[in-house]
C-alpha cells in the first residue's frame, strides 16, 4: 500500500466519520473492492486514462447508484475521477482497518467457498476473537477455490480452516 493510499482512506475516513457512517462506508468500499478484484473488465475500465474521467464516473454512479450511500459513491467516483482507481482496492482495505482501530477491534479478512450467514459471521467473529484475544470484525470475500471451511486473515496472521488445507495434512501424515 503507498503513503497515498493511506492518504486517500484517512480523508474517506474523516469524511465518512463526521457525515457519521463510517461503518456503512468501510462496508460498502470494502465491498466495491472485492467487485472490482473480481472483474478484470471493470477494473480496466476504471483504471483507462483513455476513458474520459466524467465516463469513468458514470460507471460509477450507474453501478453504486441507490446500491450504495451517497457518500460512498462520491467517494469512488472522487477516487477514480483523480486517476487513482487502481489504489482502489488499497484505500477500502485501508478504511476497513481505520473504521476497525476507531472502535479498537481488528479485521479478519475471512475466504470462504459460501456466502455465510449473519449468525455464521457472528459466531466466527466471536471464534475469532477468543483465538486471538481481541475482539474482530469479519469481512467474508466468497472464494469457490476454497472448497469448504474458512481461511481468516487478521494482520499478518493466517488461521487457515479450509478443507484443501486439512486435506493437504492429512496427505502429509500418511
Amino acid at each position: 500500500m503507498t503513503d497515498r493510499s493511506v492518504s486517500y482512506a484517512d480523508a474517506v475516513a474523516a469524511v465518512a466519520r463526521a457525515e457519521g457512517n463510517l461503518d456503512a462506508v468501510s462496508d460498502e468500499l470494502f465491498r466495491v473492492a472485492r467487485a472490482l478484484e473480481g472483474s478484470d473488465e471493470l477494473r480496466m475500465t476504471l483504471s483507462d486514462r483513455q476513458v474520459p474521467a466524467a465516463r469513468r464516473q458514470q460507471i460509477v454512479e450507474d453501478l453504486l447508484g441507490g446500491q450504495a450511500l451517497e457518500t460512498t459513491t462520491a467517494v469512488v467516483s472522487m477516487i477514480v475521477a483523480a486517476g487513482r482507481s487502481s489504489d482502489l482496492i488499497g484505500i477500502a482495505r485501508e478504511a476497513v482497518e481505520i473504521n476497525a482501530r476507531d472502535r479498537g477491534r481488528s479485521v479478519a479478512e475471512v475466504r470462504s467457498a459460501v456466502a455465510l450467514t449473519g449468525d455464521q459471521a457472528e459466531r466466527l467473529s466471536a471464534a475469532l476473537s477468543a483465538a486471538t484475544g481481541h475482539q474482530v470484525d469479519v469481512k467474508v470475500v466468497v472464494d469457490p477455490s476454497i472448497m469448504g471451511g474458512v481461511v481468516a486473515t487478521i494482520g499478518d496472521e493466517v488461521i487457515d480452516g479450509s478443507v484443501r488445507h486439512r486435506l493437504s495434512q492429512l496427505r502429509d501424515t500418511f
